[in-house]
């Protein structure tokens, strides 16, 4: 029998409440460490969750013989270094999103997990998603026939009325690779992607819609990321679908994904993040025996909503544990070699990137950018 594959998370934060509980619904992982930036607050985390080593140093967590998969979720640019450290340790990596600050930067870790022969996941989860899932088989079927074109966006009102509390106020300051694109857009690509397969060329324009954030104390940060942004995209299929996305969106319509073909239309949608207990699919079609040509809801089937690969399912309390921990499990599977199941890999996002570095580039010079272009 295998030993336990053992994990180190790095962040007390999004690691230990979405991805810790994750991890250990996944049959033969056991995580056995954690890493903050500073002692005391590591050793308490270890000790908060049941995590036997406490790491302040997360290349040297990189380094340590006692551990085979890193979870790297911290901010992009802070975490370059970790994830290459792991690469270069010979450690298999579970990398957040975005997947990393810039293009250049994106490419370093490809060439770097290239070179290791390690399994590399991106933790743009949706596609494990029920809703998602059966989009997917849908689409593989040929639901749509030849696809046609389409709407989308992820738009939250993130900063409208922003609270000091909300751990993501830094996303107003510069340097870090954020951005609405780069962070809402990626998890929206990544599922786009796997969904209606390659992009060949984009149009695009980012802009900030609100430069100040104000808080209800009257304080104020300055936001030096851009906060919308707008794409036409042309697949390789031959699709072309419009997107939008924003962080400063008011009383924000949350996540839409909405797609047309010759033979049939798919609706998913979300009032916010998309989640398994909120994301819905409906789905219509014409002509032969399916005359369904009005939208209906389609009723997800059990065998997206749970599984016994893990001990998870979609009725889980913190919902983004359950599609996490199958993404993490085909991960899993991937380094015991019985199936190529990682997904979305490194290579996936490493594209995506390439996409984001198009959609910057289209909006500062003003006209369409194909991928090719962006090496």
């Amino acid at each position: 029998m295998n030993a336990p594959l053992r994990v180190g998370i790095i962040s007390a934060n999004w690691g230990a409440f979405a991805h810790l509980p994750a991890w250990r619904a996944v049959p033969g992982v056991e995580v056995v460490g954690i890493c903050t930036s500073r002692r005391e607050t590591a050793e308490a985390a270890a000790a908060r969750h049941g995590i036997s080593r406490a790491f302040w140093d997360a290349e040297q967590m990189a380094a340590d013989p006692g551990i085979d998969i890193v979870d790297c979720g911290t901010r992009p640019a802070v975490r370059q270094s970790m994830v290459l450290a792991a690469l270069h340790n010979g450690k298999h990596v579970y990398n957040a999103i975005p997947f990393a600050a810039d293009l250049e930067r994106a490419r370093e870790l490809r060439d770097a997990w290239r070179a290791s022969g390690n399994v590399g996941v991106c933790d743009a989860y949706s596609q494990w998603l029920p809703a998602h899932r059966q989009a997917r088989e849908l689409l593989d079927q040929g639901y749509l026939g030849q696809p046609f074109g389409g709407v989308c966006h992820m738009n939250l009102p993130l900063y409208n009325q922003p609270d000091p509390r909300f751990p993501y106020n830094w996303f107003s300051e510069p340097g870090h690779g954020v951005s609405a694109l780069r962070n809402l857009g990626s998890h929206l690509l990544h599922l786009l992607v796997h969904l209606f397969g390659a992009i060949d060329e984009l149009v695009a324009h980012e802009q900030i819609l609100l430069p100040e954030w104000r808080f209800p104390d009257g304080q104020a940060l300055r936001a030096h990321n851009t906060d919308y942004a707008c794409l036409t995209l042309r697949f390789a299929s031959g699709m072309t679908l419009q997107m939008q996305v924003s962080w400063c969106a008011t009383l924000g319509a949350g996540w839409m994904i909405d797609a047309f073909g010759s033979q049939g239309r798919l609706l998913l949608q979300a009032p916010s993040f998309p989640t398994s207990r909120d994301t819905t699919l409906h789905a219509g079609a014409v002509g032969g025996d399916r005359m369904t040509d009005r939208m209906q809801k389609v009723e997800i089937a059990e065998r997206f909503w749970r599984t016994t690969d893990v001990t998870l399912d979609g009725d889980s309390p913190i919902a983004p544990s359950f599609p996490m921990a199958i993404s993490m499990q085909r991960m899993v599977t991937a380094i015991r070699g019985a199936a190529n199941t990682a997904a979305p890999d490194f290579e996936q996002a490493w594209n995506v990137e390439r996409v984001l570095a198009a959609a910057h580039r289209s909006s500062a010079e003003h006209r369409w950018v194909r991928l090719a272009e962006i090496r």
